[in-house]
């Protein structure tokens, strides 16, 4: 039921704020082995080269938000730090909506370029930033912890904003 209304125009896509950082810390917790913690989040909320997106549903209070990105901008480069979606609310193009915000910010901001990691076991990521045009440009074995699954790779990608 909500993958269907969050692809429609009332699903809003706000910049995220010091007090959303609960709200990040829980959707994190859901997507992640290491849930970061709503004082991480505000550190990182703090510091004036990042900037972030939460999707929060019209009529829906900002901390039932359905997903984030945070990002960092610095010196004509940007990064992804993390984009996460409740699990109610995955495959609903909410993922898309909140990237290509973000990536419209970093190129306001003078980023050139920008990059992230992605798990490569997280397929639907993967699959993700492919279509948003990042490629391939490195790997860190064993980066991820992954519980029973041991130690996975984490893909390095990069997209060129000029």
């Amino acid at each position: 039921m909500f993958g269907l209304f969050a692809r429609s125009p009332e699903c809003h896509i706000l910049e995220i704020e010091m007090k959303d950082a609960t709200t990040l810390s829980r959707i994190h917790g859901e997507a992640f082995a290491r849930q970061w913690g709503d004082g991480e989040f505000a550190s990182l909320i703090s510091q004036a080269s990042v900037f972030g997106y939460i999707a929060c549903p019209e009529g829906w209070a900002r901390d039932r938000a359905a997903g984030f990105v945070l990002c960092r901008e610095a010196a004509g480069e940007a990064e992804i730090l993390s984009i996460a979606v409740s699990s109610r609310s995955r495959r609903a193009g909410l993922g898309w909506r909140l990237m290509r915000n973000a990536i419209q910010e970093a190129v306001r901001r003078g980023a050139e370029e920008v990059f992230l990691e992605v798990d490569e076991t997280n397929v639907a990521a993967v699959a993700l930033y492919k279509r948003l045009d990042f490629v391939k440009v490195g790997e860190r074995r064993g980066y991820y912890a992954n519980g029973d699954a041991g130690r996975t790779t984490a893909l390095v990608m990069r997209r060129d904003l000029r």
